[in-house]
């Protein structure tokens, strides 16, 4: 019998699950090289653009650091309708390796989202950049440095979007939103999250958690699948999360009350 990698205590799987996740075993390493080209092109494009700007330019970047931060905080309270479903993909990739799973894409405000949060980081970096007096002698060295890190916050953008199947999968390791994952043996209850008297989200609530750590919260405008389609597919496969380790497609119930806006 393979020996079974570690997994934090808090989470007990069954083999299956575990096999599915090692390094290396169903193209993860395939799925990094992607990441990483398509990172290490927009660092390039980006550095390629932000290198050459002299002063003059950066002073006119610096005019769309309001613009760029009054556009992003509307976009926030954008709220479309979200009538995606859970997709099954045979092969989600995640933490550790490639595994079966359901995924749930980023919806059009989470890409909005995403690009306008880009465009504020990238604005006001430059801008800070640029204010930079010109008289302190290591200014002129300095500057095109701090642009090339700019340029590589860029890449790894792109790198972790690339990185990750869809912005949310269920699988039979856990749940996982971005770059962070929970265990489903860690999960005591779920349930809705509101927001200004809306839904928004779905709230996590962990057996163990930090200190004065708030409850997580998943899903939201971020992602193309209503909260309350995803609050019934965790709710049904929290109790038995091995079926996802199985390869057979899973179909997600619907909730009990169809969502009227999303």
């Amino acid at each position: 019998m393979l020996a079974e990698r570690p997994y934090p205590a808090a989470v007990s799987l069954p083999w299956p699950a575990v096999s599915a996740a090692r390094p290396g075993r169903d193209g993860l390493w395939s799925r990094r090289l992607l990441s990483l080209v398509a990172g290490g092109a927009v660092a390039a494009v980006a550095a390629g653009a932000l290198l050459p700007m002299t002063a003059s330019d950066l002073d006119d970047v610096r005019g769309a650091v309001w613009v760029a931060t009054a556009v992003h905080l509307a976009q926030q309270h954008w709220r479309p309708r979200r009538t995606g479903r859970l997709a099954w993909c045979a092969r989600v990739a995640g933490r550790h390796g490639t595994e079966p799973g359901l995924v749930a894409r980023r919806s059009p405000a989470g890409w909005v989202g995403l690009v306008a949060g880009v465009v504020v980081g990238t604005t006001l970096s430059v801008g800070t950049i640029s204010i930079l007096p010109n008289h302190w002698a290591w200014v002129g060295a300095a500057r095109p440095v701090l642009l090339a890190v700019v340029a590589l916050g860029l890449g790894r953008v792109a790198y972790r979007e690339v990185r990750f199947t869809g912005r949310l999968a269920l699988t039979a390791s856990g749940i996982r939103q971005g770059r962070r994952w929970y265990g489903w043996t860690n999960i005591d209850r779920v349930g809705l999250h509101r927001r200004d008297g809306r839904v928004d989200g779905v709230r996590l609530r962990q057996i163990v958690r930090e200190p004065l750590e708030p409850a997580p919260v998943i899903g939201g405008r971020s992602v193309a699948v209503s909260d309350e389609r995803l609050l019934a597919a965790i709710e049904h496969l929290r109790p038995r999360p091995e079926v996802l380790a199985v390869g057979l497609p899973v179909s997600p119930p619907e909730p009990a009350v169809r969502p009227a806006g999303g």
